[in-house]
């Protein structure tokens, strides 16, 4: 007997399928869109992207991508409004390690920034790469 002509082997290969596509669908909504540093460089470069830097302002000052914006991530939601002018722009979320940045790229998205992205590995491999950063205070 064929495996494929039994009715009960296809709906059981269709539900496994199904919930396989929506478990992996569930992970990559979840992890959202991230960019390397080489990407955000690019971007940056191009002079495309906004860097939205979403640590504290006492970290922020410790150093940062040259022409970051400063808002942290706890007063986002509140001051989402001042980023407006960004909505149809590449935004890259930074933070420290990179998580944070995520929950930040998420928040914009929801907010209709849909091209936000968080910087993977966040200051510390955008630091380990040997890129450029600035003390210099600039805040949103």
């Amino acid at each position: 007997m064929n495996f494929f002509s039994d009715i009960n082997n296809l709906i059981l290969l269709a539900i496994v399928v199904l919930s396989g596509g929506l478990l992996v669908a569930h992970t990559l909504q979840r992890t959202g869109a991230k960019v390397s540093p080489l990407q955000a460089t690019q971007l940056l470069n191009q002079g495309k992207a906004l860097i939205l830097d979403v640590r504290s302002e006492e970290e922020f000052a410790t150093g940062h991508v040259k022409d970051a914006k400063n808002i942290p991530l706890n007063a986002l939601k509140e001051r989402v409004g001042e980023l407006e002018k960004f909505k149809t722009r590449p935004v890259v979320t930074v933070c420290a390690r990179g998580l944070q940045s995520n929950k930040a790229a998420s928040i914009l998205r929801k907010n209709g920034f849909e091209q936000a992205s968080s910087l993977l590995g966040g200051m510390e491999a955008w630091q380990a790469q040997g890129l450029p950063i600035s003390k210099k205070k600039e805040v949103a």
